[in-house]
């Protein structure tokens, strides 16, 4: 008989700091440090801080030694630090991922209404970068965005993308969603 082979679990890790290169340095020696490995991470910068979120795997010990230790370096590096242990992603081998894009002139509703129209139409988010910026010339505030969604399987997608590129045009967005492609092929 066999031994049945130890679960994988997981930690994820946000923290806010002014240093990027330092959080990140710093976490992922952590992370290293206790056995443990990066199986996914993300930083954006906003404003004087930066954002990273990294998803840690390892066996139970190793993940609690690394989750034990993150209050002291937080603290002697300047940052703030949330961790959750979590499970692997579901595998959804049917699901078709896409990617909007839209530009428009900024108003402060648009992401929820991106969201919401997602929502109504059962699509999950995956990725969502949003940025605004001043429009050369006309001074006004303009946003860009770019939603990653996962289609369910079944989805009929010229009617979805119908959809979507009606709403777009409603709220006056400049919109287009297309098949997800990876970014080095």
């Amino acid at each position: 008989m066999s031994t049945p082979p130890v679960r994988e679990q997981f930690l994820v890790i946000s923290a806010l700091g002014p240093n990027a290169m330092e959080l990140t340095n710093v976490l992922c020696r952590a992370s290293h440090e206790n056995r443990c490995a990066v199986v996914s991470t993300r930083l954006s910068r906003h404003g004087e801080f930066s954002a990273l979120v990294l998803q840690i795997s390892g066996n139970w010990d190793a993940l609690a030694r690394l989750e034990s230790s993150l209050p002291s370096l937080a603290k002697k590096h300047s940052f703030s630090v949330n961790v959750i242990r979590s499970g692997n992603a579901d595998s959804r081998p049917q699901a078709l991922p896409y990617v909007a894009y839209v530009s428009s002139v900024y108003r402060p509703d648009i992401l929820n209404e991106l969201c919401q129209f997602f929502i109504d139409h059962h699509v999950e988010l995956e990725n969502l970068t949003c940025d605004t910026y001043q429009a050369p010339q006309t001074g006004g505030t303009m946003l860009n965005a770019t939603l990653t969604v996962t289609l369910p399987a079944g989805t009929q997608i010229s009617w979805l993308r119908d959809q979507f590129l009606d709403f777009a045009d409603a709220l006056n967005l400049d919109a287009l969603i297309e098949p997800w492609r990876p970014q080095n092929p």
